[in-house]
């Protein structure tokens, strides 16, 4: 008697959502808490407070409804055999545009082309009412129903450039893989995670978004001499035009060796207070490049396939965490401190983040500690060396 694989992997999925389910349930009852944590009392205004509730608790809800219609279409699509019927279809339809549908190659294309565009139809109304209703029901939405399409056709042509050679490398890579098929792929992946990390922030990103230098002045001497200090090789500091799209705030660095580049989000640069708060800001950032973060999480291994992925995904956010408490530390031990404190209690404000989080949801999901959790180590006492 046949292994049950398909019912397998489908029972497996059910156990999980329902799992993940229950986590969710546990981070609504959190959610619908009418005080602030202790930690946040005072610190947070309860003006603030009511909103972030309030959006964490239309994201909660509207969470609940896409993830059961997602398991159901998933179930479905599996359970009743849609995926092989689609494989054939789509060969037949490679035959109508005078393709070899014989060809591994371009079958396999022709078939993803469909499961995209399935995927872009049935996400669409959850992707528009996320957009259009909940984020623009907080204050957060800027773009325009233009603007979100125009991103969304963007994207599409960007994969129907980009996609087409790296499934064709894939499909050679295990048609000759032979015994060391999995060293290939993960080789492959790597080089291609290398090359997609220096390609996307200089011509994909630039497709999305302005990016301008950040202008002369005290902020920009401020980043340039912090990272002087740490011999951080900064080429570029740049500014984003996040606010075209949302108002929510952010910051990030990228490059390789030495030429390292750092971006600011406008809406950053208007919600701090002052230049120590986002300078303290790039102070946590620079703590992962010093620390040799970035460089840890590259290296792990992240293609992995059910239930793995569950395991490995968990595991990568343990670190995670782990690493943001010691960037915090870095910034704290550069004496910003307070400043990143004020920073961090900024950021969570403006973008109405989770005040009171389930430990066991935040454990599960979150790849950065809670707030609370984050205050509470950067004001525990440095500990004296002997």
């Amino acid at each position: 008697m046949a292994f049950p694989y398909m019912e397998s992997v489908v029972g497996f999925m059910i156990v999980m959502y329902i799992f993940e389910t229950y986590l969710d349930v546990r981070q609504h009852t959190a959610l619908k808490l009418p005080t602030l944590p202790k930690t946040l009392a005072g610190v947070i205004s309860q003006e603030k407070f009511e909103k972030s509730r309030a959006y964490s608790l239309d994201k909660s809800h509207f969470h609940f409804l896409h993830e059961f219609v997602t398991i159901l279409m998933d179930s479905a699509i599996l359970f009743f055999g849609v995926l092989p019927w689609f494989w054939k279809k789509s060969g037949d339809f490679a035959v109508l545009l005078g393709l070899n549908a014989e060809n591994e190659i371009l079958h396999t294309l022709s078939f993803l082309a469909g499961v995209m565009f399935w995927s872009q139809i049935t996400d669409l109304p959850f992707s528009l009412y996320s957009t259009f209703v909940i984020e623009a029901r907080h204050g957060f939405n800027k773009q325009t129903i233009w603007l979100y399409f125009r991103d969304m056709l963007k994207g599409i042509c960007l994969s129907v450039v980009i996609g087409p050679p790296i499934v064709a490398a894939i499909i050679v890579i295990v048609q000759k893989g032979g015994p060391y098929l999995a060293i290939y792929l993960w080789a492959f992946m790597f080089v291609l995670s290398i090359v997609m990390m220096t390609v996307y922030p200089v011509l994909i990103a630039p497709l999305f978004n302005k990016f301008t230098p950040l202008p002369e002045g005290s902020l920009r001497e401020k980043i340039e001499k912090l990272a002087s200090s740490l011999k951080f090789p900064l080429k570029k500091l740049f500014v984003v035009d996040g606010s075209t799209r949302s108002s929510h705030s952010n910051a990030y660095m990228y490059g390789f060796f030495n030429n390292k580049r750092i971006v600011l989000y406008d809406t950053l640069i208007q919600q701090c207070k002052n230049d120590e708060e986002i300078v303290a800001v790039i102070a946590h950032e620079l703590g992962h490049w010093k620390l040799n973060h970035t460089m840890y999480s590259f290296i792990a291994v992240q293609h992995t396939v059910i239930p793995l992925q569950h395991l490995v995904s968990f595991g990568l956010n343990l670190v995670s965490r782990s690493f943001e408490f010691q960037a915090d530390a870095f910034a704290k031990k550069l004496g910003y401190a307070s400043e990143l404190r004020s920073g961090l209690v900024k950021l969570q404000e403006e973008n109405l983040s989770a005040m009171n989080t389930d430990p066991w949801y935040s454990a599960y999901h979150y790849s950065h500690p809670p707030l609370v959790e984050r205050l509470a180590a950067i004001d525990e006492p440095d500990k004296k060396e002997d």
